[in-house]
């Protein structure tokens, strides 16, 4: 299977019938979300992902931790990575986002009770993430090559999903029916297509940089990958469309206006006479 008809069969076809959903519903508004921004959001977010993953990636290509059969792409090669991998950047934001807006439009994924703000819940899980990173980070380092793969992967990754609970861990947490759907269906999905790929021999990872954990026939680390990806799109497009996001971003934006304001007062006392 060539890695354009891996594409074809499995995010181009999925796209288009999320996008004959979205083009044949009339009503398009979300509650607790600014609909409005569903499509600059999916900009926003292939903007970051191809920003974001290039580097990683063809780091990884790089060093042999993954690579793809010649002959299965189209030989189009921006760095070390084909064409096709930018390609697949670009349609799993827009599958992601489509399917959030998807499951956003339901009823049973509206939350029950009004949204409460927790600064506590913000800290704790910025705190746990930051332990998982440090731990990352050290077998990074430690060059343990089966773990090679996972810890170059959340290295990477979580400090993007850093801000993200910096922000809005307790909005993320308000509308958790939502994204635990989201990403337990999106990964499961984006997990199982990418298993047949690798069965397909259109692209491998080296096993002597994998933990050697598998799930059928596919390395553990590949699942982690996926499950990362959609939580950050999913988070991204929750915050950036969430109706308390916006409140929130309107309250910070007062308090830098106040503290601005506040230094100014002081370097106008201070250089009076």
């Amino acid at each position: 299977m060539t890695y354009f008809g891996f594409l074809l069969r499995f995010l181009v076809i999925p796209i288009l019938l999320l996008l004959w959903l979205y083009w044949r519903v009339k009503d398009r508004s979300l509650i607790g979300f600014n609909s409005a921004k569903l499509w600059q959001g999916i900009l926003i977010h292939i903007v970051l992902a191809v920003t974001y993953t290039t580097p990683w990636d063809n780091y990884l290509v790089a060093t042999g931790v993954w690579y793809y059969d010649p002959n299965l792409v189209t030989g189009i090669v921006f760095g070390y990575v084909p064409l096709e991998e930018y390609t697949f950047f670009v349609l799993e934001t827009i599958l992601v986002g489509l399917w959030w807006w998807t499951l956003a439009r339901m009823e049973i994924f509206v939350p029950n009770a009004p949204f409460r703000p927790s600064k506590p819940l913000r800290a704790w899980t910025l705190g746990l993430l930051a332990v998982l990173w440090a731990v990352s980070l050290f077998v990074l380092l430690s060059s343990w090559q089966p773990g090679t793969y996972l810890a170059i992967t959340l290295t990477w990754a979580l400090p993007a999903i850093a801000p993200q609970l910096a922000f809005g861990a307790d909005i993320l947490w308000h509308h958790r029916r939502l994204l635990g759907t989201v990403i337990l269906t999106g990964s499961g999905y984006l997990s199982a297509m990418d298993a047949l790929a690798i069965g397909a021999g259109t692209w491998t990872i080296d096993p002597s940089q994998s933990a050697g954990i598998f799930i059928g026939n596919l390395p553990v680390e590949e699942a982690v990958f996926f499950v990362i990806t959609v939580v950050l799109i999913s988070f991204g497009m929750t915050l950036l469309l969430s109706d308390a996001s916006q409140k929130r971003l309107e309250e910070l934006k007062s308090l830098l206006a106040r503290l601005r304001g506040c230094g100014s007062t002081s370097a106008s006392d201070s250089a009076g006479p």
